[in-house]
Parts: structure tokens; sequence; C-alpha cells
């Protein structure tokens, strides 16, 4: 195994595949920058152009890319609530209000160190454990599935709303959504009211565009501010803003956090076809719910930074697990990269690690290299974000607002675009009433993993519910399900019972 290592990073050190290494990491930080340009796009952009290259390089190229995409979204979505990949949505919670109470330095710092964390640990994990991971995601059946997204619901009564009941609400409405479009099992179309439009569901990059970016510019003119000047002082904080770094101090309380979104990243990226943006929301909702202090989140808290970057970075590395083991792809980005193995004549797959071993070591090294390039290179991207700060905001609204409909409509479908309109109107709404997004993020992304994957379960059970929930990994995750739900509650008793002694 170490010599493996060895070589594999000697590969990845050699100048023309460093140079690419450099060049992949540069464009998908750039892509992952920009509303609805993430890494599969990008990846499905540039498959043209590793033709050319040699196989190593090829794919040394997308998974680059890819590593500096998934760090990339996160800039726009901390100074300006504007997600660029779907993976930063849960960083916009708290990311963004520390920007507005004039920490966007310390939050981007924490960003960049949190996603340098996520990355190397998923590497690492990758690397030392292919194998015995690759053996854990075959295990997953649908009822796994189910209870996983299960899981993840549980952030629902806790997440970004001060009222439980509106968050449930705003999370049963995104659910209500992602079952808009043909049925996963019979494929009969499902509230598309006769259109055509929408038999193809409701695109998730033109909602989250739609829900955080463009509602946020809605705001801020229903508070007035399109038609003020710029705040008084903001150009001059824009200039004086520095990436700073959290001090040990602060960092120490939050080490079983970051052990637990790190672990819970890498595993759900392991799991064929569910992704970093999931990994980043069972990142923050273990986060809040193991919190004892889960008010603190939405407002402006590092620990709300931490959870959902480690996880979705950590992610990167457990996705490429069942690519190069199972030859099944873990996300959208391995999917394409799937199509880069097999038009370059090698098939992933049990074999892959024993035929082309060097080749997966220098995979694995190049992804490291990846990780450790976009922490500097995204000093010089914040600081080109940190400028747009100076511009004065009726300008920078219709930037935001141009490069969310080009974003919206980067797949070339126009009905993209008015969707991310007609989500946006729908955020203002919800936000005017007090009624947190998030939650309804929350069930649009796991919606299409809970339903379909209950209904096959219930199917290969003969309809046997009992049989469903008592298989060994689906009961053991729900169960944890409950205690998560039942943590906050435990933790609001204890503080109540506290304050009743204190008043006494």
């Amino acid at each position: 195994m170490f010599q493996d290592i060895v070589t594999g990073y000697y590969h990845a050190f050699q100048m023309q595949n460093l140079i690419i290494i450099v060049l992949g990491t540069l464009v998908g930080v750039a892509l992952g920058s920009f509303p609805g340009l993430d890494s599969s796009i990008g990846a499905a952009l540039f498959i043209p152009i590793t033709y050319g290259m040699n196989p190593s390089q090829a794919l040394l190229l997308l998974t680059a890319l890819y590593c500096g995409a998934v760090y990339g979204g996160q800039i726009p979505a901390i100074l300006f609530r504007v997600p660029g990949a779907s993976e930063a949505v849960m960083t916009t919670l708290d990311g963004y209000p520390m920007a507005l109470k004039g920490e966007a330095g310390k939050a981007l710092g924490v960003g960049l160190l949190s996603s340098l964390v996520g990355g190397i640990f998923g590497v690492v994990g990758l690397t030392l454990t292919a194998p015995l991971l690759a053996n854990v995601a075959l295990m997953f059946g649908p009822s796994e599935y189910f209870a996983l997204g299960i899981l993840g619901l549980t952030a629902l009564a806790s997440l970004g709303s001060k009222s439980q009941i509106k968050a449930i609400i705003s999370g049963l409405l995104g659910l209500l959504i992602a079952t808009v479009g043909l049925d996963p099992i019979t494929g009969v179309p499902r509230f598309v009211f006769g259109t055509t439009v929408l038999k193809g569901g409701i695109t998730f990059i033109p909602a989250v565009i739609g829900l955080f970016a463009a509602a946020e510019v809605y705001n801020q003119i229903s508070r007035g501010r399109a038609f003020s000047k710029v705040d008084a002082g903001e150009g001059k904080q824009s200039k004086r803003l520095r990436v700073t770094f959290p001090s040990l101090k602060e960092l120490k309380p939050l080490k079983w956090s970051s052990l637990r979104s790190a672990l819970l990243g890498l595993g759900v990226g392991i799991l064929p076809g569910v992704g970093a943006t999931t990994a980043a929301i069972v990142g923050y909702s273990q986060a809040v719910q193991f919190s004892k202090e889960p008010e603190k989140f939405g407002k402006g808290t590092i620990e709300g930074i931490i959870a959902p970057e480690i996880a979705n970075n950590a992610a990167t590395g457990g996705a490429m697990v069942p690519l190069l083991s199972l030859g099944i792809p873990g996300s959208a980005t391995t999917a394409i990269m799937l199509a880069a193995f097999l038009m370059h004549g090698l098939r992933p797959g049990p074999l892959l690690l024993v035929q082309q071993r060097p080749l997966a070591f220098t995979i694995f090294a190049g992804m490291a290299i990846a990780n450790v390039l976009f922490f500097f290179i995204g000093f010089f991207a914040i600081r080109l974000f940190v400028r747009l700060r100076e511009i004065p905001y009726p300008f920078l609204a219709v930037g935001i607002l141009a490069f969310s409909a080009v974003g919206a409509n980067a797949m070339g479908a126009m009905h993209g675009m008015i969707m991310m309109f007609l989500f946006a109107i729908l955020g203002f709404i919800m936000e005017k009433y007090n009624y947190a997004v998030a939650p309804m993020v929350l069930g649009l992304v796991l919606g299409p993993i809970i339903e379909p994957s209950l209904r096959k379960a219930l199917m290969i059970q003969e309809y046997d519910l009992i049989g469903v929930l008592t298989r060994p990994i689906t009961a053991m995750l729900l169960v944890v399900s409950i205690f998560v739900l039942a943590t906050p509650i435990f933790w609001e008793l204890k503080r109540r019972r506290t304050v009743r002694r204190t008043v006494n």
C-alpha cells in the first residue's frame, strides 16, 4: 500500500500532470463560484478536451475540477447568499449572516479551512479504505436509502426557522414539489397540469438559485436598499476585508462535530447517486441536532459553516469509491467521469484496483494535491469577489439576477430561467412571512430519494412494512433518527430546568 501511494504521488507531481491539476483546480473554483455552473456541468464541458490526453491526465483534470468546484460554491454563498453550487446551499444559512455582521473575512476563512480538512479527510479515507467502503455501499438497498432520507429529514424541525411548525410546513412543501413530474416507479405524469415542461420534474439548480439568490435581491429591494446609496463605510470595509482563520480556542469545542461531519460526508458520498449536496445537509443537521445551543444556527455561527463544508468536501472522496471499486457513479460528476473512463478504454470496477492500480493511486494523489491547491487559489478567488462588494447594490442586484438567469439556463432549457424566477417570488413571499426556505430545499433534495426508495422496498418485501423497517441497517438508521430528534428536546428540557433552578 505504501509503495502504491508513493508511486501515485510520483506520477501526480510530474510537471505535465501537475500543470493539469493546477488548471483543473482553477477552472473548478471559477465554475463553482458562479450560480448553476457546478462540477457536473464543468466536467461535461471538458470531456471533449480530454480526448487528446492520456487516461491519467484526463482523469486528473476532471477530479481536480471536481474538488475545486465543490469548494468554490461557498464564496458567493457567504458574500451574497448566492450558492455557486448546490453543495453550498447549507453554507448560506450561517455564512451570509456572518457577512452581514461584518465577519465576512472570518466566514470565508472558516469555509476555506473546513474545505481543506474535509477534502483531505475524504482522500485519505478513499485511499486507505476503498475496498472496505465499497463493500459497505453494496449493503445499501432501497430500504436503507429510505432510512437515510428520513435521517436527513430530522433536521426539518430546527433548520433555519424560529418556528418549528413553519419549518415543517416548508419542508413538507418541498417534499410535495419533489413529486412533480413522472412517477419514478410507474412513469405516470403527476401534477404536470397538462404541460410537457413539468414532466421532467422541478430542476434542482433553478429552484435553489431562485429561492436563495434572486429571492434575496427581491428582499433587499423591498427593504429599499436598491434605491439607496452604498451603505456608509461599506466600500471601505470591503477594501479592508481580509481572510482570517478561527482560533484554536474557537475550534476546540467543535472537534467532535467536525469529526462527525467528516465521517458522515465520506459515508454519504460512498452511497451511489446521493452526492455532496445531501452530505452537506446531513452534516449540517447533525451539527444542529447534537448542539447544546441549536438556536444559534442560522444566525451566523462558525459551526454552521464548518459542518456542511467538511461534509461536502469529504463526500468528493467518498463519491469516487463506488466509481472506482464498483463502476457505479457516486454523484452526477462521477457519472460524467465514468464516460471519460469508457472513452479512454477503461472500465471502472473491482478489476481496476488490480489491473490499473498505479492509475487509481495517481487519481488519489491528484485529488489530495487539488485540495491543497484550492486552499491557496481560494485567496485570489475571494479577493475577486470581495471587490464586487464595492459595487453599489442596484448594479450588483442586476448582476446577480443576470448570472442567476444564466446559471438557471445553463443546461440549455429556457424553462429553467422561468422556473428560477417563479421560485424567487415564492422564496420572497415565504421569507416575508417568516417561512424559512432551507427546509424546502431539504425536501426537494430528499424527496426523490425517500419516495421511490420506500416504494421499491415495499415491493421487494411484498408490502410488508415491518419487514422493511426491521432490516438491520434500516433499523439502525431509524433509531439514530429518533435519537437525533430527541436530542434537542432533551437539551431544551434541561435548559428550562436550569433556568427554573436559577430563578428559584
